[in-house]
């Protein structure tokens, strides 16, 4: 589809650049002197405000420590200027990218330098050498995206490669599911630009020990001395090093010392790869050269099942006999919290009821013969009776002993991805608790040899039932590289949970060290395992540690405390037995779930799944970090900003004005985090109650009452047009508006029809007798529908009456969605009761509620039951239906005998919609009905109700449009087609052409300036 669209900033606009610091953050400054003096030195950005060091004291573990500030440079030249500055000084140092870290490496009492923001370039791309260089700033994802034209990856694949970054993935030595295959990221580092603690440029990489040796000098500069300690420890330390590192494809724990007495072996080291799983201790890692990988042709996979937990793990050295890319295990809470879940049903459908735990088995395949030929291979193998659709070849090995009862394949691409989906169902519902106790992340990756698996997981079950920590815990893994991940229920802000946390993991460290294993095979050592490196690879081996971490940094300012430092597991946990929340206000919405609003409010785990692209991630969440990208404007960092205020670590009321202005201001509602985050947090709910709270204190603007109540003005709008409509387009309406209650003067304002929906509808005869009706519709003519888009309703009647449905209107226009979504929680209860009384009764007596406009669809549906409580409300809310929802639920299209035009559709969906999980139903009735649709996986227009009309918004809305603008562009379909009111105009005034000139429904009357509803195109297919 072809557009017009403008920029997302115009030229010359003053609020264009969302990367200025004063756009999201407060004036008040810590340590002026120090930002004063960084500032002068870097072209970047300088930032020690309260706001900002608050959302850098959080990464995804369980840990928070204020920093002393942010640092976001633009180049090596600042990061080496800004070291220089500090290691003068005294001052300590944290590198950092996506914060995605689990074992709190990320945070720290430190500068803090945020390479993210400016530094994440693809310098270059070689697809003839399968090599890329890339700044330390930049998204695995994007990276990888970057690559697919050359059928080319960065291989390690971290669960979270859609947010964190290639200096991250070296300094925790990253890798992720198919490390059986690719093994870690030290193995794809061929070369690095640092920043060394003195804040000397060098670049590490291949050299040859003797070049080494003749470096080498502990009376030298620097890297000098850096050069001497390492043939020290090459010279003297290789056979200790040999007999203590655990041989195993995932291992993190300390330094990369095995892989340097190795290299050694051959005459020749790579410097780079000893950076890898440093934790940014040792140097500050500005650029990289990494090696690529071919993606895979194509991919097999098997779902083998078990009656328990130990029999699936004592099946993974069978398993692994038949070279797979990727074995992963489910055990059975997970299994049981899927088949639980709404969101998970299908893929656990799958699963049988005896089913205790599963195996996910992956394979690469040069095409799908061979994929069908691998898993007929391995469920011969492991479970005989299991049917597989090619029979294995005579010739492959069996081995007597079988663990599995059965199993599946799957070799379409829907079909996988719904097999990965079972495997990966189960840690966001683990994340989504709101409870004081919570799944922290603390002995969630230690790793034994496979062989190792079952006793080790049979004693660990043992130790945690002896802990009274069994219920609940999961026990799920990267099994093929024996990396277990568990999660005990543990409530930090208890002393005893906290004691249980040390004992549980000095035990585990013991069997880890029994077994060959390690401490941390993928995540890494940071404030939860640092303290447990001592014990597994002895204190000689220690030393050696801190002596090359001395010789990296003889200050000890580059993170200190991390990999062989002092860090103990339960000092600066972020819930500890000092924490106490106090909202300093009751909450005026229904909290359904444990600890209600201040549960919503701590469960944020910090994963930075809302920093995550379109492109690469997909999904709502977040649109205006997408739009910004500044972390205030991450549900994060809103949530992060919103405990810390209500628990005191932030000394601020969270109704005042800074608070407001600054930290929710820029969350529109889109409610994207409900649906996109792992764990849940509504931000939208959290911030309708701040607001509410705040509106009680200190009163609301006339734009917010304006606003709130736009149901009374559209009705008096109609009424007094055209005039009405005349007025609003006066040349200077524009400005006046603006000027005197900030409405943008760029928007189009909305027109009224004189002649209103209700209107019509009275003048009709049903054309279904309700005698003679399939099914009975209310329909709710909301307020645009009403007042300004008759025309929708209109359509809405023609094509509910074509399925066979007897239709009658409401009399009420308004859901309460305008009230609620500026905060005034009272006024939208009231509404919402009057409706209810209208509807309830209708619904007693069997009829259907269907509404036009996607965000009061789910206003009922969900939103009121925030508002309002009991069984009427209920029943309404489980009867109400967006259109195209009701139409696919029920199937009633296909009664239809539709005549469509040969038309092709870009579909976008509503964002409140997506949040409910409801977006899907258009694309299949409209599909059905014989169009072609593209639905886009497209996040917030940026209109976001109101918040586009808001004055001092409309750039940053624009600047979110741009996404969904791009990506219109880039389909070849005819028509552009959204259900919602406010997405339309977003669209209609970014001058976005709706329909091409080549369309059929060029010159109709849905050939207009914004887009038509997906029931509009369907009333346009019945027959004429």
């Amino acid at each position: 589809m072809t557009t017009n669209s403008t920029t997302a900033f115009e030229e010359g606009d003053d609020t264009a650049d969302h990367k200025s610091p004063s756009d999201f953050v407060p004036d008040e400054i810590d340590r002026p002197a120090l930002v004063e003096d960084i500032r002068d030195r870097v072209a970047g950005d300088v930032r020690f405000d309260t706001y900002t060091r608050q959302l850098y004291a959080t990464d995804a573990s369980a840990y928070e420590i204020t920093p002393i500030g942010v640092v976001f440079p633009k180049s090596t030249d600042d990061v080496a200027t800004t070291v220089t500055y500090c290691a003068d000084r005294g001052i300590p140092l944290l590198p950092r990218g996506g914060g995605t870290s689990l074992a709190g490496q990320a945070i720290n009492e430190a500068v803090v330098l945020d390479l993210t923001r400016y530094m994440d370039d693809i310098v270059a791309i070689n697809p003839e050498e399968q090599r890329a260089r890339v700044e330390a700033g930049t998204v695995l994802g994007d990276l990888n995206e970057a690559l697919s034209p050359h059928d080319l990856k960065f291989a390690p694949d971290p669960a979270a490669g859609d947010r964190s970054v290639i200096g991250g993935a070296i300094g925790n030595n990253s890798t992720g599911a198919h490390s059986l295959v690719y093994g870690k990221t030290d193995v794809y580092v061929e070369e690095c630009e640092v920043v060394l603690a003195d804040g000397t440029v060098v670049t590490l990489g291949e050299i040859s020990v003797e070049k080494l040796r003749l470096s080498a000098d502990f009376d030298g500069s620097l890297f000098e001395q850096v050069c001497a300690e390492i043939v020290r420890i090459i010279d003297e330390k290789g056979d200790e090093i040999r007999d203590r590192f655990p041989e195993m494809k995932r291992n993190v724990s300390g330094y990369n010392l095995d892989v340097l007495v190795k290299e050694a072996e051959t005459g020749t080291v790579n410097l780079a790869r000893l950076l890898a799983g440093s934790e940014g201790t040792l140097a500050i890692v500005t650029e990289a050269e990494v090696s690529l990988e071919p993606v895979p042709t194509t991919k097999a996979v098997s779902l083998l099942f078990y009656d328990s937990v130990l029999d699936a793990v004592t099946d993974v050295q069978y398993v692994l006999e038949h070279d797979p890319a990727a074995v992963e295990l489910i055990d059975d809470v997970l299994l049981g919290l899927a088949r639980e879940t709404t969101e998970f049903e299908e893929a656990a459908s799958i699963v049988p009821n005896e089913a205790e735990a599963g195996l996910l088995v992956e394979f690469y395949a040069d095409d799908t013969d061979h994929g069908r030929e691998q898993t007929a291979a391995l469920l011969a193998d492991r479970t005989p009776k299991t049917a597989t659709e090619l029979p294995p070849s005579d010739d492959q090995p069996i081995n007597s002993e079988t663990f599995a009862f059965t199993g599946l394949e799957a070799h379409v691409a829907d079909e996988r991805a719904m097999f990965w989906t079972l495997r990966k169902a189960g840690l966001p519902i683990l994340l989504s608790r709101t409870s004081d106790e919570k799944h922290i992340s603390f002995i969630e990756d230690c790793a034994v040899p496979p062989e190792h698996l079952p006793e080790f997981v049979e004693r660990f079950q043992s130790l945690l039932t002896e802990k009274n920590r069994d219920a609940d815990a999961a026990f799920y893994a990267h099994a093929g590289p024996g990396v277990l991940h568990v999660r005990p229920l543990i409530n930090t802000k208890a002393t005893a949970d906290r004691e249980d946390m040390v004992a549980i993991a000095d035990a585990v460290t013991d069997m880890v060290v029994e077994f060959d294993g390690s401490v941390s095979g993928e995540h890494g050592d940071g404030r939860a395992r640092t303290q447990w490196n001592r014990k597994l690879y002895g204190n000689d081996l220690w030393e050696v540690f801190r002596d090359l971490k001395s010789a990296f940094d003889p200050k000890w300012l580059l993170n200190p405390g991390n990999v062989c430092g002092d860090h103990a597991m339960t000092e600066h946990l972020r819930y500890d037995e000092g924490y106490e929340f106090d909202a300093g206000f009751e909450p005026s919405l229904n909290w359904k779930n444990k600890n209600g609003m201040q549960g919503m409010v701590e469960l944020c785990h910090g994963c930075g799944g809302c920093r995550g692209s379109q492109e690469t991630t997909g999904g709502v969440m977040c649109p205006t970090y997408r739009a910004a990208e500044e972390e205030i404007t991450t549900t994060r960092g809103r949530a992060n900003l919103l405990r810390q205020a209500m628990s005191g670590d932030l000394p601020d009321d969270p109704t005042d004005d800074e608070f407001a202005e600054d930290v929710l201001d820029l969350c529109i509602g889109c409610k994207g985090c409900k649906r996109d985050c792992p764990s849940g947090v509504d931000m939208a709910k959290l911030k309708t109650e701040v607001m509410h709270e705040r509106h009680e204190k200190y009163g609301a603007s006339l734009r917010d009452k304006i606003f709130a109540n736009f149901d009374t003005l559209a009705m008096i709008g109609s009424a007094l047009a055209p005039v009405s409509n005349l007025v609003q387009s006066l040349p200077a309406m524009g400005t006046v508006s603006q000027k005197t209650v900030g409405i943008a003067s760029e928007r189009s304002l909305p027109k009224f029809h004189r002649e209103t929906l209700q209107d019509w509808f009275d003048e009709c005869k049903p054309l279904v007798p309700k005698s003679e009706a399939e099914r009975k519709v209310v329909l709710f003519a909301d307020t645009y529908t009403n007042y300004s888009h008759p025309e929708v309703g209109k359509a809405a009647v023609r094509v509910l009456e074509a399925a066979g449905v007897h239709v009658d209107i409401a009399t009420e226009t308004d859901s309460g969605r305008p009230a609620l979504s500026k905060g005034f929680v009272d006024s939208a209860r009231e509404t919402v009761k009057r409706d209810v009384k209208e509807l309830e009764p209708r619904v007693r007596d069997g009829w259907d509620i269907v509404v036009a406009e996607p965000s009061d669809a789910v206003m009922f549906q969900s939103d009121a039951l925030d508002v309002c409580s009991g069984d009427e409300v209920e029943a309404v809310a489980a009867n109400a239906y967006g259109l195209c929802e009701y139409l696919d639920t029920f199937r009633l299209d296909e009664n239809v005998d539709w005549n469509t035009p040969v038309e092709s559709l870009v579909y976008h969906g509503h964002c409140h919609q997506k949040a409910e999980k409801k977006d899907h139903h258009a694309v299949g009735v409209l599909r059905r009905a014989g169009y072609t649709v593209d639905p886009l996986d497209s996040g917030c227009c940026g209109m976001a109700g109101t918040f586009g009309y808001e004055a001092e918004h409309y750039s940053l809305s624009k600047a979110i449009g741009k996404i969904l603008f791009d990506q219109i562009d880039e389909s070849d379909a005819e028509v552009v087609t959204a259900p919602g009111t406010s997405c339309r105009t977003q669209l209609a005034d970014s001058r976005i052409q709706p329909v091409s000139s080549n369309s059929s429904l060029a010159g109709t009357s849905l050939d207009r300036d914004e887009p038509p509803t997906p029931i509009e195109l369907l009333a346009y297919a019945l027959p004429r």
